[in-house]
């Protein structure tokens, strides 16, 4: 496992999204075609409130299990094949996974060099802390590969350091190759959450084959630019659609900061080059901030719930009714939730279709106050409620939850070590970050909070007056009211308790419709969930995009299950289903049947619209237009 001296591309792959992701994904990536690094993505804010509870319980635990086992067969293929292993699986205990990978190592014959990353872990850290964690990033990875590592085991790095670190390590790249590096932290970005790269969450699944998509892969260039793509013959697709819903996943502005380097999602280019296979150009960086984040999570009480079943006429009065029979058994309650879905349909065919959902939630510092004595209770009112009275699910204890935030810590406080494989231990000093103001690139900025218009908005003001039947007319022509995801993609998200949604298009005239139309106030008056809390847009004219902060709407994050959908996975999707006045010429002729698939660009043909920026054409985007839209 030599490094080659020349610095052809470096081809990375992805072999896990999430702590639970496809097990046979690794043996698949590294038989599936050439390969010089394959990455996997274990953590999330989630993950490590599961590795502090497993700690509890056992001090060497703390890390994901699940490498260990698919090791044992790729151990073998990844050194017969010269590919260099880099996974966050150490989560709390990256040393304890370390010793563990020698030790299978050794009872399997697979000579390899192993050398972990830490100093992530800032335990004990303030009252109550569970778990405390500082994302690091890439360069302890690099200095591990410097000195021979062939697997490196971390703990909390941000997700896009699995590539990033390598990168760096493979072309020597310097701590102040911003550029670069911010390119590489762009790929990882597009990486980290496997399939979704290649098909998988995509809006416009229909026009592709996405059952079973192959984990992506990424051929970065000495440069930072790369090119995304995946092996041959796996399934889903690899396209400038599929690439832009994954790099506004889960991000929080046109800046992306980073511990190596901040990432301007604003410079991105994106253009088909073949079958499967998009160029990623234009990345510019910046100095990374002086502060590194820190993700807490704690045990923040007990939770229970009952899910009532309310089946045919009457459903909000018999939902009334059982709110007022438990009225006092919730009576000391620390906070206690009634969600009503009405699922039903009227005149059903299935007594499942007929039913609506009750969903009684109860949150408390102690754990007998919402125990089964409590819905022992609303049981107990079963012969004595509302007609056809029934639950999901028998009563069951309380169980414990979390919350996750994060706080900022000085950089230079954080104890950034690469342990290497004989054992040395390696202090990363911190990024440089000088005055910012002097590394800072002219392009486009994007708008900050409030409606977020940009002067291209000002230009061109469209939008549909008509009311809520048939055709109307506005400034751009006839408008019909119809679903946003006719015209739009989306992809959304969890940051701690606050969601991202990020929307595209894929055509200039939909751009300049989608940037004028949806402001802050409308996107509020789409989402009702979404009125009185904080909300932060911000264009990215290059991928035709706009990317919403909501802040707030997961209360203290996932753990805590604040809401139906406690990660915001759908609410984009919601979005999307919601229903505006369009314009008619961007519709698609017929929005009822399947969505058309893309054409990828060839060497001999390029697709349309996807043409390339130039230096003598700087301000076109260069993205196609997404399945089921107008060209």
């Amino acid at each position: 496992m030599t490094r080659p001296p020349e610095r052809r591309p470096l081809r990375i792959g992805n072999a896990s999204g999430f702590y639970g992701d496809r097990f046979d994904a690794v043996r698949e990536m590294l038989t599936g075609g050439p390969l010089d690094v394959l990455t996997g993505d274990y953590l999330a804010e989630l993950t490590m409130l599961i590795l502090g509870r497993d700690r509890l319980k056992d001090p060497h635990a703390g890390y994901a299990k699940t490498f260990l086992r698919q090791l044992e067969e790729g151990l073998g293929l990844a050194h017969e094949r010269g590919v260099r292993i880099v996974a966050n699986a150490g989560g709390l205990n990256p040393a304890g996974l370390a010793a563990a990978t020698r030790e299978l190592a050794a009872k399997t014959g697979v000579p390899v060099a192993v050398a972990h990353v830490e100093g992530d872990d800032l335990m004990p850290y303030g009252d109550g802390a569970l778990t405390a964690n500082a994302y690091l990033g890439g360069a302890g990875i690099a200095a591990c590969l410097r000195a021979g590592a062939d697997v490196v085991v971390t703990g909390r790095v941000t997700d896009a350091a699995l590539v990033s670190g390598p990168a760096a390590w493979w072309f020597d790249w310097a701590a102040d190759d911003w550029d670069r590096l911010a390119g590489a932290v762009v790929a990882g970005h597009v990486l980290e959450c496997g399939t979704q790269a290649t098909g998988g969450n995509y809006s416009f699944f229909t026009a592709h084959d996405v059952r079973r998509p192959g984990f992506p892969v990424a051929e970065v260039s000495q440069d930072g630019s790369a090119v995304i793509t995946k092996h041959p013959g796996t399934g889903g697709v690899v396209s400038v659609g599929t690439v832009t819903a994954q790099l506004l996943y889960e991000t929080q502005g046109p800046r992306y900061l980073g511990p190596d380097v901040t990432a301007r999602l604003d410079t991105v280019r994106l253009a088909g080059a073949g079958p499967d296979r998009v160029a990623v150009t234009g990345v510019v960086g910046e100095p990374p901030p002086d502060t590194l984040k820190v993700g807490v999570t704690r045990i923040g009480g007990w939770r229970n719930e009952v899910v009532f079943v309310l089946t045919g006429l009457d459903i909000e009065a018999k939902a009334a009714l059982l709110k007022g029979q438990l009225t006092d058994s919730l009576g000391e309650v620390a906070a206690a939730e009634w969600t009503l879905s009405r699922t039903d349909h009227p005149d059903a065919d299935t007594q499942e279709t007929a039913s609506a959902l009750l969903r009684l939630v109860v949150r408390d510092p102690s754990a007998d106050r919402i125990g089964r004595a409590l819905t022992s209770q609303a049981i107990e009112l079963a012969l004595a409620s509302y007609p056809g009275f029934h639950v999901t699910s028998p009563p069951g204890a309380a169980q414990p939850y979390g919350v996750f935030d994060s706080a900022p810590v000085p950089a230079a406080e954080v104890r950034h070590t690469a342990v290497l494989p004989d054992g040395t231990r390696l202090p990363i000093p911190a990024a440089p970050h000088p005055a910012r103001a002097a590394h800072e690139r002219t392009g486009r900025e994007a708008s900050g909070t409030g409606s977020g218009r940009s002067h291209a908005t000002r230009r061109s003001r469209i939008s549909g007056t008509a009311g809520r039947g048939g055709v109307g007319e506005g400034p751009a022509g006839a408008t019909r009211r119809a679903p946003l995801g006719l015209v739009a993609g989306a992809r959304s998200g969890d940051k701690g308790g606050d969601a991202n949604v990020g929307l595209w298009v894929g055509t200039q005239a939909a751009w300049e419709w989608l940037e004028a139309t949806l402001t802050v106030e409308r996107f509020q008056e789409l989402l009702p969930e979404t009125r009185g809390l904080p909300v932060t847009r911000h264009a990215l004219p290059n991928l035709r995009a706009l990317n919403f902060t909501v802040t707030g709407i997961l209360g203290a994050g996932v753990a805590s299950a604040h809401r139906f959908d406690p990660q915001a996975k759908a609410l984009g999707e919601w979005l999307r289903a919601r229903h505006l006045e369009i314009p008619v010429h961007l519709l698609p002729d017929q929005p009822a049947q399947p969505a058309q698939p893309e054409q990828p660009t060839t060497s001999a043909q390029p697709a349309q619209p996807e043409q390339p920026t130039t230096s003598a054409q700087p301000a076109q985007p260069t993205q196609p237009a997404p399945e089921g839209t107008a060209p």
